[in-house]
């Protein structure tokens, strides 16, 4: 029985992937390298840390990391700023769950800073019981730092926990947790693997019905 739901944010509770491109194409931009869509692909689910790593060694990047991914996140709150669009089921999905009495938290790779952003341009800051961010384990996905953290945060077995994800490496760090995984993929991630998902939705507004909540919790015209 699934007593608590770990939802992923970017790419779940909103397409982010256009505004996060954006502000790593300006902030690149400023170090002479032209950034393109797909440079990113293995990227998702991964700590600003692990990605501006990668591509100091791709690119032979002078600036440190840390400052590089400092300036990254301040322009990502700033795009952030204002009401956001949400993806279909959001926040519909989230009211119904927890009034079948589910408990909801949020594991995001992002930085505090963003999923703060977020969250606030959403109308969500207080949807989540807890949020944990890949600024507080050792390691992002697909390792299963996050949500083996985000249950240990709950008090709750792994097996009463159940995972809201968009791409494969977000689907390994649940399977590497041993908790279940739903996929919904997002526009940017439709073409990854998700071998290995409980199941694979085409919207979130689907999860109710999918996990067999009642009837009187169907969402309203926002989720469809």
């Amino acid at each position: 029985m699934t007593e608590a739901i770990i939802f992923d944010m970017d790419g779940v509770l909103i397409d982010s992937e256009p505004i996060h491109f954006e502000a790593m194409r300006a902030l690149l931009a400023n170090h002479g390298v032209v950034y393109v869509p797909g440079h990113d692909d293995n990227f998702y689910g991964c700590t600003d840390r692990e990605v501006f790593g990668a591509l100091s060694a791709r690119y032979g990047l002078q600036a440190a990391e840390a400052e590089m991914a400092a300036s990254w996140i301040d322009r990502v709150v700033e795009l952030l700023a204002g009401p956001l669009e949400p993806m279909a089921g959001v926040p519909d999905v989230l009211r119904a769950l927890r009034a079948s009495g589910v408990r909801l938290a949020l594991a995001s790779s992002s930085a505090p800073a963003i999923i703060a952003a977020t969250l606030a341009g959403l109308g969500l800051s207080d949807a989540f019981e807890l949020t944990v961010s890949g600024h507080e384990v050792a390691h992002g996905k697909p390792a299963p730092d996050i949500f083996v953290e985000a249950a240990r945060r709950l008090d709750l077995p792994r097996e009463a926990c159940l995972v809201v994800e968009d791409s494969y490496n977000g689907l390994q760090a649940a399977i590497a947790a041993g908790i279940r995984c739903v996929t919904v993929p997002c526009p940017s991630t439709r073409g990854q693997d998700f071998t290995g998902a409980a199941i694979r939705l085409d919207s979130l507004a689907q999860l109710p019905s999918w996990m067999g909540l009642p009837p009187d919790s169907a969402v309203g015209e926002s989720a469809r």
